[in-house]
C-alpha cells in the first residue's frame, strides 16, 4: 500500500467517514476507490487531486508532508 493510500485511509478514519462515501464524492464508481486504497490500482496525479479536493486537504498532506516554512 502506498503512503498516499495509507494517509487517505487515516484521514478518512480520523474524520469518521466511510470509504465508499468518500470515493463516490470524489467521482469514483464501484470498487475503483477501494482498489486505489488497496494498491490494486495505481494512484495517479488526477486521483491525488480528486482525493485531496474531496477531503479538503493538500496533496502534500496525502504524501505525508506537513512541514511549516519558518522565516521563508
Amino acid at each position: 500500500m502506498s503512503i498516499i493510500a495509507e494517509n487517505t485511509r487515516r484521514i478518512i478514519k480520523e474524520r469518521g467517514l466511510k470509504i465508499g462515501a468518500v470515493g463516490k464524492q470524489a467521482g469514483y464508481q464501484g470498487k475503483t476507490f477501494y482498489n486505489l486504497l488497496s494498491g490494486s490500482k495505481v494512484i495517479t496525479d488526477k486521483d491525488i487531486q480528486a482525493i485531496a479536493r474531496t477531503l479538503k486537504v493538500t496533496p502534500n498532506e496525502l504524501f505525508g508532508i506537513d512541514y511549516i516554512s519558518k522565516g521563508a
